[in-house]
C-alpha cells in the first residue's frame, strides 16, 4: 500500500479520534430526588452562541450520562432514567432546550403505501466509461429512463468521490456493493456517537436497496447503479425494526459526513420529531434546531445533500393536518401550518426529489410542493404505471442478506440478494448517484451541482387531467390532487426528470 493511499484511509481514524466523546459511568444526583424509570435519549440544545464544552458536568449533575458533545453546533446527546433530567438540565447556563427523543420517530413507509403490499480530496477530472451489461441490467428501466447506460459510456464515476448513504445500515458483503466500499468513511450512528459499521448492520433491507441505486458495481452480478465506480459509505441512522430516525441519530450521521468531507449523502427517510415538526412548539423546535444546525454542518464542510419527499401524496407546501405523528404510537391528528416543516428535505440548500413511473407521471404515493420539490426520479408505481418495462412498476436493486423476510418480491443472481421496491426512498438515489458522476467530472461545489442537475432535468408540465390520482387522496392533508407551476418549474416535478446524460455531457 502506498504511503499516498495510508493517509487516505487513515485520516478519518484520525478525525475520530479527534471527536471522542466522554461517557460518564452514572449519574451523580441521588436517584431519591426523582422518579426512575426506563432510560431515554435526550438532545439537550444550546443557545446559538453559547459554548457547550462544560456539557459533561452538566449532563452529569441533573443526574444523566453524556453520549456526545457536538460542540461544533451547540448539540448535546445525553441518556437519563430520571423524570426530572430534562427540567434539571435546561437550568444549566446557555441550554435552551432539552427533549426526551424515545416517543418520536417517523417510520419509512415504503410498504405502508395505500393500495400496495406491504472526502478532502478533489475529484478525478478522468471520466472511466463503464457498460451496462449485468444479469439484471435488462430489468433496470429506472435507469434507462434517466439516460444512465449513455451516460456510463462518458463516466461511471470517480472513485475519490464518496457518497453517503444515511439509511438503515448497508450490508457491504453482497458482491454488488463490496467492490466499492468505504469502510473508513462508514459508521453507525444510532446511539448518537458514531461507532464502526459491522457486518449484518441492515436489519431492515432499505438502506442496502438504496446504496445499491446508488453505486452497484458493473461487475457482471445482479445490476448496475447510477455511479458504479464511485465508492459508498454506509452511515446508519435507522433502525432495523420499523426504520425510525431518530434525533440523535439524524444529529450524529450529518456530523459525521461533515468532519468526513463526504461529497453527497443520500436521505431516503423522515427524520424526527414528527412527519411535520413544528416550530412553534418547544420541544419540536429543539429538535428542528439540533437537526438542522447538523445539516447546515455538513454543508459547510461541501456535503450535498440529496432527500426523499415522502410517500404520503401530501403538499409539502401547504400542509393543514398531520395524523401520523407521532410515529411510534398511534397517530395524533393535529392542525399544521406552514409554520411545521419535514426534516431534512425542507431544511435550506437540500435537493427534494419526487418519485414518478415509468410512464414519467407523478408516483400516487409522491408527495410534491412548491419550493420543496426541486426534481423527478424513478421510484416506481404499481398502480397507475405498470409497464412491459416495468411489469410490476417498481424498482430493482441490492437487498441485505440479513433481512430477506423484509422483501416481497426477491429475485436471486446466484447467492446475491435483490429487491423490487418503491417510493420517494427509491428516487433519492438516483438523483445521489447523478450528483456523484457530476463530482466525478470535477465539479464538485456543492451549489454548481445542485444548478447542473437543475438546469440539465427534463421538464415535464403540470398534467392537464389529475383525475388519475383522486383515489389517493393525500394522508395528511386530505386534499385531492393539485399541480401548480408551469413546464420550467412546478410543484409536482420541480425542474424536471433527472437526466444522467445531459448532466455528464
Amino acid at each position: 500500500m502506498s504511503s499516498a493511499v495510508q493517509r487516505i484511509r487513515l485520516r478519518p481514524r484520525a478525525i475520530l479520534a479527534a471527536l471522542a466523546l466522554t461517557v460518564l459511568s452514572a449519574p451523580a444526583a441521588p436517584a431519591s430526588a426523582a422518579t426512575v424509570g426506563g432510560t431515554q435519549t435526550y438532545i439537550v440544545l444550546y443557545r446559538d452562541g453559547a459554548s457547550s464544552s462544560g456539557a459533561a458536568s452538566v449532563v452529569q449533575g441533573a443526574g444523566g450520562q453524556l453520549v456526545a458533545n457536538y460542540s461544533q453546533i451547540g448539540v448535546v446527546i445525553a441518556r437519563s432514567n430520571r423524570s426530572d433530567f430534562a427540567a434539571n438540565v435546561s437550568t444549566a447556563k446557555g441550554v435552551d432546550a432539552a427533549v426526551a427523543t424515545a416517543k418520536f420517530a417517523t417510520s419509512l413507509g415504503e410498504d405502508k403505501l395505500a393500495g400496495t403490499d406491504a472526502t478532502t480530496d478533489a475529484a478525478a477530472t478522468t471520466a472511466t466509461p463503464v457498460a451496462d451489461a449485468d444479469t439484471f441490467s435488462p430489468l433496470q428501466w429506472d435507469m434507462r429512463q434517466i439516460d444512465v447506460p449513455a451516460a456510463h459510456a462518458i463516466t461511471g464515476g470517480s472513485p475519490s468521490v464518496v457518497v453517503g448513504d444515511i439509511d438503515t445500515g448497508l450490508d457491504f458483503t453482497h458482491p454488488d456493493l463490496a467492490p466499492n466500499y468505504d469502510a473508513a468513511n462508514s459508521a453507525n450512528c444510532i446511539t448518537g456517537t458514531a461507532t464502526p459499521l459491522l457486518p449484518g448492520n441492515d436489519g431492515n433491507g432499505h438502506g442496502t436497496h438504496t446504496a445499491g441505486t446508488i453505486a452497484a458495481a458493473a461487475n457482471g452480478i445482479g445490476i448496475v447503479g447510477v455511479a458504479p465506480n464511485v465508492r459508498i459509505a454506509g452511515i446508519k441512522a435507522g433502525t432495523d425494526v420499523g426504520g425510525f430516525f431518530f434525533p440523535e441519530a439524524v444529529v450524529c450521521a450529518f456530523m459525521w459526513a461533515g468532519h468526513h468531507h463526504i461529497n453527497v449523502t443520500n436521505n431516503s427517510y423522515f427524520a424526527d420529531p414528527w412527519y411535520f415538526n413544528c416550530k412553534n412548539d418547544p420541544e419540536q423546535q429543539a429538535i428542528w434546531k439540533a437537526e438542522s444546525r447538523a445539516i447546515n454542518f455538513a454543508q459547510s464542510n461541501g456535503v450535498l445533500v440529496v432527500a426523499a419527499m415522502g410517500n404520503f401524496d401530501d403538499d409539502l407546501a401547504h400542509p393543514t393536518r398531520d395524523v401520523i405523528s407521532p410515529d411510534t404510537g398511534p397517530g395524533v391528528p393535529r392542525s399544521v401550518t406552514n409554520a411545521c416543516a419535514v426534516v431534512p428535505v425542507e431544511v435550506s440548500g437540500v435537493i427534494g426529489v419526487s418519485a414518478d413511473g415509468n410512464l414519467r407521471i407523478r408516483s400516487f404515493y409522491s408527495n410534491y410542493g412548491v419550493g420543496v420539490t426541486q426534481v423527478v426520479a424513478p421510484g416506481g408505481d404499481s398502480i397507475l404505471q405498470r409497464t412491459a418495462a416495468a411489469p410490476n412498476g417498481r424498482v430493482l436493486s441490492t437487498w441485505s442478506s440479513t433481512a430477506p423476510q423484509n422483501c416481497l418480491r426477491k429475485l436471486f443472481d446466484g447467492a446475491a440478494l435483490y429487491c423490487y421496491v418503491q417510493g420517494t426512498s427509491m428516487a433519492s438515489p438516483h438523483v445521489a448517484g447523478v450528483a456523484a458522476l457530476i463530482e466525478s467530472q470535477g465539479t464538485t461545489n456543492p451549489g454548481a451541482v445542485a444548478a447542473r442537475i437543475a438546469n440539465t432535468a427534463n421538464p415535464i408540465p403540470c398534467p392537464a387531467d389529475v383525475t388519475p390520482w383522486v383515489p389517493f387522496p393525500s394522508t395528511s392533508n386530505g386534499a385531492g390532487p393539485s399541480c401548480v407551476g408551469g413546464p420550467g418549474y412546478n410543484s409536482w416535478y420541480g425542474h424536471g426528470e433527472v437526466n444522467a446524460l445531459a448532466a455528464v455531457s
